[in-house]
C-alpha cells in the first residue's frame, strides 16, 4: 500500500468508494467541481491511500489559513482494521501542521460510534459546543 497526494483524475473513483463508506454525508459539495476547488486551494494536503491500483482510502483535508479541516477520512471496509485511516489522518495533519495551522476540526456524526472512537484515538476531543449550519443552495 502507498500513500499519495489526491489528484483530480481519482474523484471518479474517490467518489464511488464515498458511495459505499460515507453516503449519508455526501451532498452537493462533493461535486466534481468542488472537490477539484478544494483540492487546488489545498494543494498536496488531501490523500488517497492505493493498493494494487486500486483507491482503498482518502482523507479529504486542508485549511483556512488558521483553522486545519478533515473530510471524508474513509477507508473501504474490505481494507479496514488495518491503520490505514491512521496512517492518512497522520499524514493529513502533519502537513497542514508544516503549513503552521495548530487547531484542527473533523466532522463526525453523532451516532458514529466507531468514528468518534476512531478520533479519540488520534487525541481529537469531542465538544459540547453548539454548531450552526445553513446550505447557501
Amino acid at each position: 500500500m502507498i500513500i499519495r497526494c489526491m489528484k483530480k483524475e481519482d474523484y471518479d473513483e474517490i467518489y464511488r468508494m464515498w458511495q459505499v463508506t460515507s453516503k449519508r454525508a455526501l451532498d452537493n459539495a462533493d461535486s466534481r467541481e468542488h472537490i477539484e476547488r478544494y483540492l487546488e486551494r489545498n494543494p498536496g494536503m488531501s490523500m488517497v491511500a492505493v493498493e494494487d491500483d486500486k483507491i482503498i482510502g482518502t482523507v479529504l483535508a486542508g485549511h483556512d489559513g488558521r483553522v486545519g479541516f478533515i473530510h471524508h477520512m474513509a477507508v473501504h471496509p474490505d481494507y479496514r482494521r488495518r491503520h490505514i485511516g491512521q496512517k492518512l489522518a497522520s499524514e493529513a495533519m502533519d502537513k497542514i501542521a508544516r503549513d503552521g495551522i495548530e487547531k484542527m476540526q473533523i466532522y463526525c456524526y453523532i451516532d458514529n460510534e466507531t468514528g468518534q472512537n476512531f478520533w479519540n484515538s488520534l487525541g481529537f476531543n469531542k465538544t459540547s459546543n453548539i454548531l450552526f449550519y445553513k446550505d447557501l443552495t
